[in-house]
């Protein structure tokens, strides 16, 4: 027996040997799994030597709670809207019944034409089309047009501003940040959860995309009193040229989903078209923008410039030759017109000159026009063949020497594009920039080239487009100024011009509150030398 115990006593000691062991290496895996180690207050590559301590963590929980609180609102809103929806369309089912089920020639018969339609969803879908969605609406003028706004996450630039209001703001009230929001989430349901309907929209098989708030590039929105809101959306990867874009409605109702499809911008080249006669200066301030946009980032734009007169064309010529020369650029064309200048008649002259394919999307520029990478995509976006044209709104900067008048120098052009108040105003009075297929400028007829000089022709266009079924796309647009410049209106110009000039001169020199102290300058002079004798009066007694 003592033998035999001795082997067993030796078998429980390993095995109690080895379960002291396994114990302490759950210990040792449990203590590395809890306790950070000595350098994890170190931050991530490329975030700073700030250690990632309880504070931290705790602001991404509160962040990610707000995040999912927000989403769950906006649920809570959407369904509270369907269920209104819901009530209210069962009440005028109820009623068509009713009205159904009445003799004829009793109450429920009045013959009105303007009477609720029997089917709700053919209600809301003939609201969408009255929206301007898939066709243009006739309009008288340009008065009539109902322009859109434009936002992106954070902010939103608007045309009517009051005196209270800026061009550029980040929406205050909660109800309005509430309603972008929805909007932005909507779409992006839409694009993340596609139905079969987009897929055979876009005849590609139906994928489930991932797309986030980061992907959003902007936003186009305007109310109509008799239909509802329209919401454009546009969505994309980075360093991608595919953008989806998403068409919501609200017909004073939830939203609902117009349509998802994908735009492919890739091989779509701008033409841009630049009329000129002399401000040679101006043209190579022009050309350092076109090099650092056109040809160094996007690299699918062609530029023509038509230039009126002799004087001048050498150094235009020169200043071509040498970017194209320093840069390998070669998609550009000279077109020297020995005419009296007409903007019309330039603009006309390098659209017909086209010669590269059949159709090509169109930019009609001034020289002192300053745009970016973003306005050459919402050119492209927001344009169609026989269907779509873009009028944008011009944010123009006031006179610089106005503006900064109490600094010795004013700012370099770069950081003078800032939308504010007392810097600039959305140029809704502007017609004249504009993005619009080749095909649908020749079919519409072009500028009317019996006007010559300054202004009309611009507005005689816009009018023919409003007047056809093509949609027309009028949004200020942040990534587009004018940059300011000494006006000067001809004698020769007719009475009307002559106005239209006058005025753009007196808008384009100052905002209200500068134009103010400009009128009073002798008052307020004299009220300073006043108080400067005074106050030496008191020192000498």
């Amino acid at each position: 027996m003592p033998r035999r115990g001795l082997p067993l006593q030796g078998r429980a000691r390993w095995l109690l040997l080895g379960i002291f062991l396994l114990l302490m290496l759950l210990l040792f895996a449990y203590l590395l799994e809890c306790t950070p180690p000595a350098d994890a207050g170190l931050a991530l590559p490329g975030l700073g030597a700030e250690p990632y301590g309880r504070e931290y963590y705790q602001a991404m929980l509160q962040e990610q709670e707000e995040r999912h609180g927000s989403r769950a609102n906006s649920l809570k809103r959407q369904i509270a809207q369907l269920k209104q929806e819901l009530q209210e369309m069962n009440e005028k089912l109820n009623a068509l019944q009713e009205r159904k089920e009445a003799p004829a020639g009793g109450p429920g018969l009045t013959g009105d034409k303007d009477q609720e339609p029997g089917d709700l969803l053919e209600y809301l879908h003939a609201q969408i089309d009255k929206a301007e969605v898939s066709t243009g609406a006739r309009l008288p003028s340009e008065y009539a047009m109902v322009p859109f706004e434009s936002f992106t996450a954070t902010k939103v630039f608007q045309l009517e501003m009051g005196l209270t209001r800026h061009p550029e703001e980040k929406p205050v009230r909660k109800d309005r940040r509430d309603e972008l929001v929805e909007v932005i989430e909507a779409g992006l349901d839409v694009i993340n959860n596609p139905d079969e309907e987009d897929a055979q929209e876009e005849d590609v098989p139906m994928q489930r995309q991932t797309y986030t708030e980061g992907h959003f590039i902007e936003g186009l929105y305007r109310t109509e009193r008799d239909k509802g809101t329209l919401y454009e959306l546009f969505f994309a990867k980075d360093d991608s040229n595919e953008f989806r874009q998403v068409t919501l409605f609200r017909p004073f109702g939830p939203l609902m989903k117009v349509r998802s499809v994908s735009v492919e911008t890739t091989h779509t080249i701008i033409n841009l078209i630049v009329p000129l006669s002399g401000r040679t200066e101006t043209f190579t301030q022009f050309l350092h923008t076109f090099r650092e946009v056109c040809i160094l980032q996007d690299k699918r734009v062609y530029l023509t410039v038509v230039y009126f007169g002799q004087k001048g064309l050498q150094d235009v010529k020169f200043s071509l030759q040498k970017m194209a020369r320093e840069e390998n650029f070669t998609d550009y064309t000279l077109l020297p017109v020995d005419e009296e200048f007409s903007r019309g008649r330039g603009l006309d002259i390098g659209a017909h000159a086209w010669k590269r394919s059949a159709d090509v999307l169109m930019f009609f520029c001034d020289v002192d026009i300053y745009f970016n990478l973003e306005f050459l995509n919402s050119c492209r976006l927001n344009t169609a063949p026989n269907k779509k044209v873009f009028y944008p709104v011009v944010f123009s900067l006031y006179n610089p020497a106005v503006v900064y008048g109490n600094l010795e120098l004013a700012p370099p052009i770069e950081n003078q594009l800032i939308h504010k108040k007392d810097t600039g105003f959305w140029r809704d009075f502007g017609f004249g920039m504009t993005c619009q297929y080749r095909s649908d400028f020749l079919n519409i007829g072009g500028f009317d080239l019996e006007v010559k000089g300054w202004g009309v022709e611009d507005v005689h266009l816009y009018r023919k487009y409003l007047r056809s079924e093509l949609i027309v796309m009028r949004t200020p647009v942040s990534s587009l100024f004018h940059l300011w410049h000494e006006k000067r209106c001809a004698d020769e110009l007719t009475p009307e011009q002559y106005r239209m000039c006058i005025q753009s001169k007196a808008m384009n020199e100052a905002s209200h509150s500068h134009l103010g102290m400009l009128v009073f300058r002798e008052e307020i002079e004299n009220h300073l030398r006043k108080q400067a004798f005074r106050t030496q009066s008191k020192a000498e007694d």
